[in-house]
């Protein structure tokens, strides 16, 4: 059904980013509203693929063009918008609701920000320190894949989410895979240790070498291969070093306009910024404190944005949201506990996978994380679970 929107017709809608939390908040406009102008404006080239995919594609056979979706032809007629690619936006004036960009000027009635993260950059020394590679968007991928073609060794800093997922994944591809992490366990701030111990001997038995406890002092050339040299003297040869030790929420162009920011971009429950024409959605986004840079977060704060866009008043929840960790070698699913809850794992090591259960004093359960065979057990947990938000 189509509902006329209060949104004046004089100018559109606009959408700075082209990830998944502004295709999503484009798409639950179009539920609502078909004819209110909506224009995107993004620096990447505008196509949607599964940002997720980027770190399984040797395991699912895809090369980078592969992983391509949609193209931008075709997102632009399908769901009836206009959209500027390769351009980068650099300055938001909200008093006279105008947007600075490489391709121009752009005038609009209300606007979101969904302008994603940046990946954390180590500080380190060394000749070759220039030449660490990061996975953040499809052309990272591609530039990813090239520097690879024919090569054998690849160190990972980080060996967190996103860094197990790419140790498996590579190891899948036939490369040699050392990980690299100052925390003593993977996985460290989503697992208890026991659980964490059986991922690391799934991986260590898959053929990926672990660097705990220590990290990069510095990275030189060496001959015709990198040479990285580890704060506890140990020096590792490869061919190539991707980074994967966290994100940061893109909130510079937020900041420079006067809008609220702490860790991402603030938000109220509306989705709703300091300005009240202005959202902000995705992992640029922080709302009740929370930045959750992930699929499910994204999809709950689309269906809450796209209704208050065109004048509604819906406030965005935050059920419980577990997480698949994509390392086929063990599957596993997490819901961690909030951050400083009190309360102990309770963790059942078995021959089929693992099962551990977050519990305060009262024996409330208020997380959990699941590998194996015990990752059956996720809706019906998730169930006894309180809401983040």
């Amino acid at each position: 059904m189509n509902i006329p929107s209060p949104v004046p017709v004089t100018h559109p809608i606009t959408i700075i980013g082209s990830g998944l939390a502004a295709y999503t908040v484009i798409r639950e406009i179009r539920k609502i509203n078909i004819e209110v102008g909506i224009v995107l404006i993004t620096r990447e080239p505008g196509y949607f693929y599964s940002k997720p995919m980027l770190s399984t594609a040797f395991a699912s056979k895809k090369t980078a063009p592969q992983l391509i979706m949609t193209p931008i032809e075709k997102m632009a007629s399908s769901l009836g918008i206009t959209i500027h690619p390769n351009t980068t936006v650099t300055h938001i004036d909200p008093l006279n609701k105008k947007i600075s960009s490489s391709s121009g000027d752009f005038h609009y009635s209300k606007l979101v920000l969904a302008l994603g993260a940046d990946q954390m950059k180590l500080d380190l020394e060394g000749n070759a320190a220039d030449q660490v590679l990061f996975i953040n968007d499809l052309e990272d991928y591609q530039k990813f894949r090239g520097r690879i073609e024919g090569k054998r060794k690849i160190s990972i800093l980080g060996a967190g989410l996103i860094g197990c997922e790419f140790a498996n994944d590579l190891r899948l591809g036939g490369f040699d895979v050392d990980v690299i992490d100052l925390a003593p366990q993977v996985l460290g701030r989503l697992l208890p240790p026991e659980a964490s111990q059986v991922l690391q001997e799934k991986l260590s038995a898959l053929g990926v070498t672990w660097h705990l406890s220590t990290t990069v002092h510095s990275m030189n050339h060496q001959i015709d291969q990198l040479q990285i040299e580890l704060t506890n003297g140990t020096t590792i040869n490869c061919d190539a070093v991707l980074s994967a030790i966290g994100l940061k929420p893109r909130i510079q162009l937020a900041k420079e306009c006067g809008l609220d920011t702490q860790i991402g971009i603030v938000v109220n429950l509306k989705l709703q910024t300091s300005n009240p024409d202005i959202y902000a959605i995705g992992d640029c986004a922080e709302v009740g404190g929370l930045v959750l840079p992930y699929v499910m977060p994204i999809m709950q704060a689309a269906r809450a944005l796209a209704p208050n866009i065109l004048g509604g008043n819906v406030n965005v929840s935050y059920p419980a949201m577990p997480v698949a960790v994509k390392t086929p070698v063990l599957p596993t699913i997490v819901s961690p506990p909030a951050h400083k809850a009190n309360g102990n794992w309770e963790t059942n090591v078995s021959a089929d996978g693992v099962e551990a259960r977050f519990k305060d004093t009262a024996g409330n359960l208020l997380g959990f994380a699941l590998m194996g065979l015990a990752t059956t057990q996720k809706s019906i947990l998730t169930k006894e679970l309180p809401n983040l938000l």
